[in-house]
């Protein structure tokens, strides 16, 4: 499973309390289930068996490297979370988990915690990819954050109800860039970029595309409303491009302009100039090619409608 603090999912869920849960059930009948707010058409009940694949997607195959120390896993479930819910099962058994003892794992983790039916279309795959990478807590605090209300890592009443009445789309992306901007704070952001990059900005569109079809928008509007975001985003991806090329040049006019002031190259200044330059050039570049992955992932959806 991927874990940005390479913690295995047994870890998170101990700690995770927000189901209400001491221990998790066994895969013969699950107690923990988030009530549901009636007279919400717009929340995502039952949408778990669609939005677990496109987690699902990177969390891989069969794993079993002995410089893991997760160990043997599974589309993300290591041998010893599956323990928790198959006591003494084997390495034979994970692999060959079938997907309904898989959904129920993931949704005792991951979707209940973050009450995932009460959560709008599209939020709730948001919230639950980041929740499988970093913690159901941790993102709830940032969906809050975005929303604007106390961020204790649970979702209430208020989350709810800021949900409710903010701009989906605006949350989901503020929310998507929240994600990124946490993951590269990380020591080993540079090590992962392009793959945590490319699956937040799958995940970015897919949710709000998913929140369009769940919301009354016809199809063709959808498509245009896809494509325009993927326009913007390719926009930006020039803008940032651009950027870099400008601070390339004005670093090299800067360091001419000294020269010839002062009768001679400041060698010290120059490198200055240079070393901002290349710190400049490349947040350009990287937030280029993210914005050139949201553009491709808004297209992909676009084209899906």
């Amino acid at each position: 499973m991927t874990a940005i603090f390479n913690q295995s999912l047994t870890m998170r869920l101990a700690r995770s309390s927000a189901r209400g849960c001491s221990m998790p059930p066994t895969i013969a009948g699950d107690s923990c289930r988030a009530s549901h707010p009636t007279g919400i058409d717009t929340m995502a009940t039952g949408n778990l068996s669609k939005c677990l694949p496109v987690s699902l997607a990177y969390e891989g195959g069969w794993s079993d490297n002995k410089k893991d120390p997760g160990g043997a896993t599974m589309k993300g479930i290591t041998l010893g979370t599956f323990r928790r819910y198959k006591p003494g099962a084997s390495k034979t058994q994970l692999r060959n988990i079938s997907q309904t003892d898989v959904e129920f794992i993931y949704r005792d983790g991951f979707w209940t915690p973050i009450r995932g039916d009460d959560l709008p279309f599209g939020v709730d795959l948001a919230t639950m990819d980041y929740g499988i990478n970093s913690g159901p807590s941790r993102a709830v605090r940032d969906l809050q954050r975005v929303v604007g209300v106390a961020a204790d890592g649970k979702v209430g009443a208020g989350t709810l109800k800021a949900l409710i009445l903010a701009d989906k789309k605006k949350t989901i992306q503020k929310f998507c860039a929240k994600r990124l901007s946490f993951m590269q704070g990380l020591k080993i952001w540079n090590t992962f970029k392009r793959g945590w990059s490319a699956r937040v900005a799958d995940v970015e569109a897919k949710a709000v595309a998913m929140w369009l079809a769940n919301s009354g928008t016809s199809p063709a509007s959808r498509k245009i409303e896809l494509d325009v975001e993927a326009d913007k985003a390719a926009g930006k991806a020039k803008t940032q491009t651009n950027g870099a090329g400008g601070a390339v040049a004005g670093g090299t006019g800067a360091s001419g302009t000294d020269a010839v002031m002062n009768s001679g190259p400041n060698w010290w200044l120059i490198g200055v100039i240079a070393a901002v330059v290349v710190v400049v050039v490349v947040v350009c570049l990287v937030k280029a090619n993210q914005h050139k992955q949201r553009a491709a992932a808004y297209k992909s959806v676009a084209a899906a409608v």
